[in-house]
């Protein structure tokens, strides 16, 4: 996307009650013209019930859902021009592919030559040019996910609508088809809301992310801001690989924190989260990204450990280490930087260290 932000998708409010349950509790944000968004959250989160209500599956109890002007709220979903991919595709077994894709278009009154050439340019879109005779039984996996991405595409909505897309595929598949749907909506420029559980695949499809909890909005930025910038313990403990380590603030200067950590002094630079009224004497937990600590030779003065797993990774290697407080960290290194069993020593990098209080002192 480029140029001046245009609001083309709103959500204002919005809220769903089930009895005293609570599943999307004021859900507010905004989508660009052609932005992609990943509803990102743990099972529970409320991402599939948004999801619903934007389809049109379900109705608000509150709040209101805009596109491009108009109020959908209690518009139906076949006249909301919006396209969706189930997690389970829903492709009928005993049509052909042909038929599944111009289903839609059917039943919104395209018919002729009209509804043959929109089902030909949908399949091309996917990449399945002639597959139109075939039986969707006999598709892979893969296969099965395109034609119901061209099922949603033909009827050229102005959203599309993809709730765990690719949950059913393979590691390796999954990989190459996220790609493929990535360069697609963006060659369109289709305005794109993606529910997903999986942090790479969030990251990967997403321009921004709105990590949901418990129906509730915690963070809505891009990938980089949600990941080097959490607003909250929990997107710092729910987005990326993270270690927790507890620690005590002992001072406050004018460019550091001081803290202690299992007996050993740490001085972090502003550059580390900076939790807002802090005071010395105030428990706090570090959540530390595998880069945010430096694996050093054990000694005085450093928070010292066991390695108890070593990950290789290729250029540089992932260690699990069991401090002598107890706490398990992970430290990315170089592959031979250390032995499972051997003692070692960790000290902060001074990034990707993201504190928050948890008491007082």
């Amino acid at each position: 996307m480029s140029g001046e932000r245009e609001d083309f998708l709103r959500l204002e409010g919005l809220t769903r009650r089930f009895g005293a349950f609570t599943a999307v509790d004021g859900l507010s944000l905004t989508l660009a013209r052609g932005e992609t968004l990943a509803l990102l959250g743990p099972s529970g989160s409320g991402k599939s019930t948004t999801l619903r209500l934007l389809a049109g599956f379900d109705r608000p109890d509150a709040g209101r859902i805009v596109v491009d002007g108009e109020d959908l709220t209690t518009v139906p979903p076949a006249s909301r021009r919006f396209g969706m991919v189930f997690q389970h595709y829903a492709l009928f077994p005993h049509l052909d592919v042909r038929r599944n894709v111009a289903f839609g278009l059917e039943s919104l009154g395209v018919r002729g030559q009209a509804l043959e050439s929109r089902v030909v340019a949908a399949l091309a879109l996917v990449d399945l040019a002639g597959y139109e005779r075939r039986d969707v039984g006999a598709l892979s996996g893969g296969q099965q996910q395109r034609v119901a991405l061209a099922r949603a595409l033909a009827p050229e909505p102005r959203v599309l609508l993809l709730d765990e897309p690719l949950s059913n595929l393979d590691p390796t598949l999954r990989e190459r088809t996220r790609g493929e749907i990535r360069a697609l909506v963006h060659r369109l420029g289709m305005t794109t809301i993606i529910v997903t559980h999986e942090q790479e695949e969030a990251f990967d499809l997403g321009d921004r992310i709105a990590v949901l909890r418990g129906g509730v909005l915690q963070q809505l930025g891009t990938p980089d801001e949600l990941y080097g910038t959490p607003a909250n313990a929990f997107v710092a403990g729910f987005v990326g690989r993270v270690s927790t380590l507890p620690a005590r603030i002992t001072s406050l200067e004018d460019s550091t924190t001081c803290l202690q950590v299992e007996g050993v002094t740490w001085r972090l630079g502003r550059e580390a989260a900076d939790p807002p009224g802090r005071k010395p004497g105030e428990h706090v937990m570090l959540y530390l990204r595998p880069e945010s600590l430096h694996m050093v030779a054990a000694s005085e003065g450093v928070v010292g450990g066991t390695v108890i797993e070593r990950r290789f990774t290729g250029a540089q290697a992932f260690f699990r280490l069991r401090t002598s407080g107890g706490s398990v960290l992970e430290v990315v290194a170089e592959p031979r930087a250390a032995e499972v069993g051997q003692q070692v020593g960790v000290v902060p990098a001074d990034r990707g260290i993201h504190l928050f209080v948890t008491g007082p002192g």
